[in-house]
């Protein structure tokens, strides 16, 4: 009886450590698909970056910038339900998640759903009161609104925390 408590321990740390490494490589697997998505991204080649992307999301589906970059190469193919789907599905694993919400808010700007994307930028806010991409993105859906003092009051935010796209917006005069 005594023999049997030992081996059932070694068995149980043997799976253990053949589970970490079948994770591990996994891991690997997924680095290296990211790796190549991010190449093909660079080179255009949205519909080989997307591929990339669910191979790296198939061998680890809590690979969250995978999510998101296939969520914006679906966006420039036009498929804004799959686009969607990718940033809802980073929300839901992890609410918390800045760059989620201003992707999405993005995509809902991109589709002249002002509102919704005001309502993702504010929610980005919330979660990190100094980001100068929702700040700047919040700019152009209260401009796409109509409400330019709203967006140059935002782009200014934008502009004092670094933000070189809103440094142009004021460069150029837009806001005056």
């Amino acid at each position: 009886m005594d023999i049997k408590k030992p081996l059932y321990w070694i068995s149980f740390l043997i799976i253990l450590l053949c589970s970490f490494s079948l994770q591990a490589q996994d891991k690997k697997k997924s680095d290296q698909a990211y790796k190549k998505g991010m190449q093909f991204f660079a080179q255009g080649k949205t519909k080989e970056a997307i591929k990339s992307f669910d191979i790296a999301i198939k061998e680890d589906s809590s690979f969250v910038d995978s999510w998101i970059k296939r969520g914006f190469m679906r966006g420039m193919v036009g498929d804004f339900e799959g686009e969607m789907n990718d940033y809802n599905h980073v929300i839901k694993m992890y609410p918390d998640h800045v760059n989620a919400y201003i992707s999405r808010g993005g995509a809902y700007n991109r589709l002249s759903d002002y509102e919704k994307g005001i309502a993702d930028f504010n929610k980005a806010l919330e979660l990190d009161p100094d980001n100068q991409e929702a700040y700047n993105n919040r700019g152009f859906a209260k401009k796409g609104l109509g409400d330019k003092d709203g967006a140059c009051d935002d782009w200014n935010k934008s502009k004092q925390k670094g933000n070189a796209e809103a440094k142009i917006i004021f460069k150029n005069n837009y806001c005056k």
